[in-house]
């Protein structure tokens, strides 16, 4: 069957539309049972499955409000506020009203669905209402024509990006794996002083009893630190170069798709001292503090902008030390305690030269990041290969979907 002989549909005759709700907030007994309970921070970006949520409600919650079960393997869909975001449950949970659970009907499948869904997102999203806030409503789905493949079709379709999806998740807890290791050592190593030579000789610092030959210190002997620019609308270019702000940083990686661009000649000489290098981490300090993630060869060339941080090892070696200590709870805690700000919490240079921090003997380390060098290398790899798969999966499913690929045999 050609794609002009797809059958037509509105969205809504296609799947069921379910309502959540939140039990009320000022009633104890409601919260933090072992239902989890999802709202629009806990899902959406590039994930396909949602497993966790930083929320969960008890059986006398859901009994007492509107609040609804959905299954492990139906849909959510974010309906207010940052509209469109969506996910496959990974479990089952209770949701909030400011989603949409959707369950396929017996014509389709949720796994092709989402992929339905996602495909339209942008159809979706321009069906909105509300003067306040964008809002997806019942009657948005009315108003979204789709044309659906036989089933047969849709397996086929659903099969084909689902394996790409699931190799991108592979990759995604394969480095959070890694990642753990990374930390675990990192602890051992310069929290519990446990490392290769260790004497277990301490003395006193005004950070605590510290091992033998070890100091405290400022962080700039340690890390070399530069804040980005404040690069202003009227800037930008249709092409040149990338320039980074807050919210391409997802999940420690960095996804340039939204990203703008600053012409060349700018970037390389009024701006050339904010260029990014190979290796170095930035760290977001406006908003959500404490973002991160490490700059790989393709990304460049980039540039930095406000409200990120770039970081260096002063010694130029010691990478895999640095990454691990800025994603640490001392230095996110001394983050968050000198940051500064009325509306919402930023921190910048001034902030981060007074923090100070243990400094442990050179070859110490020196073995650290030897040891970590290969893992940092996969986590990488496994970064790299995510990108170029999700870059091909966004490129198949057009095509997928418009029926521009046989997918009979």
């Amino acid at each position: 069957m050609s794609s002009n002989e797809w059958e037509k549909f509105k969205l809504s005759e296609i799947m069921e539309i379910i309502g959540g709700g939140t039990p009320r907030t000022n009633i104890v007994e409601y919260w933090n049972g072992n239902i989890p309970w999802l709202s629009v921070v806990d899902f959406g970006g590039e994930k396909k499955y949602v497993f966790e949520t930083e929320k969960s409600i008890t059986q006398l919650g859901l009994d007492n409000s509107s609040a609804k079960i959905l299954k492990k393997g139906q849909i959510i869909i974010s309906a207010r506020g940052t509209v469109g975001e969506l996910a496959i449950l990974g479990k089952d949970m209770a949701f909030n009203q400011s989603c949409y659970g959707l369950n396929s009907k017996a014509m389709t499948s949720n796994d092709f669905l989402y992929y339905l869904l996602k495909y339209n997102i942008e159809q979706i999203k321009r069906k909105t209402h509300g003067a306040v806030f964008d809002t997806i409503t019942r009657e948005t789905f009315d108003h979204i024509e789709i044309n659906l493949p036989p089933i047969s079709t849709q397996r086929r379709i659903a099969d084909i990006l689902s394996a790409l999806d699931d190799k991108i998740e592979l990759n995604r807890q394969t480095n959070a794996t890694l990642e753990a290791i990374a930390q675990a050592i990192f602890k051992e190593w310069f929290v519990d002083f446990n490392f290769p030579g260790a004497t277990g000789e301490l003395v006193e610092s005004e950070l605590g009893m510290i091992p033998k030959g070890w100091r405290v210190g400022k962080l700039e002997e340690m890390f070399d630190f530069l804040e980005g620019p404040g690069i202003r609308n009227w800037q930008y270019t249709s092409e040149g170069i990338h320039f980074l702000n807050i919210r391409l940083i997802e999940d420690n990686n960095i996804n340039l798709d939204k990203a703008n661009f600053i012409a060349e000649k700018e970037a390389f000489n009024k701006y050339s001292h904010f260029l990014l290098a190979e290796k170095d981490m930035i760290v977001s300090t406006s908003g959500t503090l404490g973002k991160t993630a490490i700059i790989r060869k393709s990304h460049l060339p980039l540039m930095l902008n406000t409200s990120i941080i770039r970081f260096r090892p002063v010694d130029r070696f010691s990478y895999p030390f640095m990454y691990q200590f800025l994603q640490s709870d001392y230095f996110l805690a001394e983050v968050n305690a000198n940051a500064s700000g009325s509306v919402q919490l930023n921190f910048g240079p001034s902030h981060l030269k007074r923090i100070n921090m243990i400094i442990p003997q050179k070859e110490v380390v020196v073995k650290y990041s030897n040891l970590l060098s290969t893992l940092y290398l996969m986590i990488e790899n496994n970064l790299e290969e995510i990108s170029f798969l999700s870059s091909l999966r966004d490129q198949l499913l057009p095509k997928l979907m418009n029926g521009e690929i046989d997918v009979s045999n």
